[in-house]
């Protein structure tokens, strides 16, 4: 659709926002252009607009990145804000007791949402970001969230390929399928150097009347980890969180 006559002047603006990424935070005009696939012109409009909404601000260098006023705007997200609220206290508490990274997850879609995260100074390095989206097939709170998800949703993700990130990344949907049973008979997912090969992950599901509407996860050195000895650490946590929502731990 990019490059398209009769486009929307609101899919436009999308195409501009969604030009930014991660690893592109930063833009020219032209490269805004580019990746949004609109002509420099419509381009240089839209973007005066949203400079002067916050959307967009311009740095010294003339570059292009995210304004504040979205992540305003994003803060407000009833999913991620109510669940936010609730979940900072005992994720700090898992914090004091561990000193390793606890990370806090939805589901949108095929992919996961990483809405607050708490790092330790000499926890392992993650490759995650508050806000940003991965995989569920490969992390522990993408394994918890898409064991608890619907069936549908379930056999799109194991019928689409599956990134492998490392050698030890489940990517055969026939042992996806069957881990996806472990975790909700053991009520726990275990991710062992499925993301990076220095790191393990151990996830638990937090409750709502409507479900699992999130996952929890500890990330630890793989040489340090103990799986057995995390598990209940996270799960408690997760009860926690579930009667806070109103939820029925199990």
């Amino acid at each position: 659709m990019r490059g398209q006559p009769g486009r929307t002047v609101t899919s436009r603006v999308l195409a501009l926002l969604d030009a930014f990424s991660p690893a592109s935070p930063a833009l020219t005009l032209s490269e805004l252009a580019r990746r949004a696939g609109l002509p420099l012109s419509t381009v240089h409009r839209r973007v005066a607009e949203l400079l002067a909404w916050g959307a967009l601000e311009r740095g010294g260098d003339g570059r292009y990145r995210i304004g504040l006023r979205l992540w305003e705007v994003g803060s407000l997200a009833p999913r991620g804000l109510g669940l936010r609220e609730v979940a900072l206290p005992v994720m700090e508490d898992l914090y004091e007791v561990t000193h390793e990274n606890v990370q806090l997850a939805v589901r949108q879609g095929l992919e996961l949402v990483f809405i607050e995260r708490i790092a330790g100074r000499q926890a392992v390095p993650v490759r995650t970001r508050v806000g940003g989206r991965f995989a569920l097939h490969a992390t522990g709170v993408g394994l918890v969230l898409l064991a608890h998800a619907p069936a549908e949703v379930q056999e799109r993700v194991l019928a689409a390929p599956l990134e492998r990130y490392t050698g030890l990344t489940v990517t055969d949907p026939g042992r996806l399928r069957r881990c996806l049973a472990e975790v909700r008979r053991v009520g726990y997912a275990v991710s062992d150097r499925q993301v990076t090969m220095d790191a393990l992950s151990v996830a638990a599901p937090i409750r709502a009347p409507e479900g699992v509407v999130a996952a929890l996860s500890l990330v630890v050195a793989h040489d340090r980890a103990d799986p057995v000895a995390l598990a209940p650490l996270v799960q408690a946590a997760g009860r926690v969180l579930s009667r806070a929502l109103g939820g029925t731990p199990r």
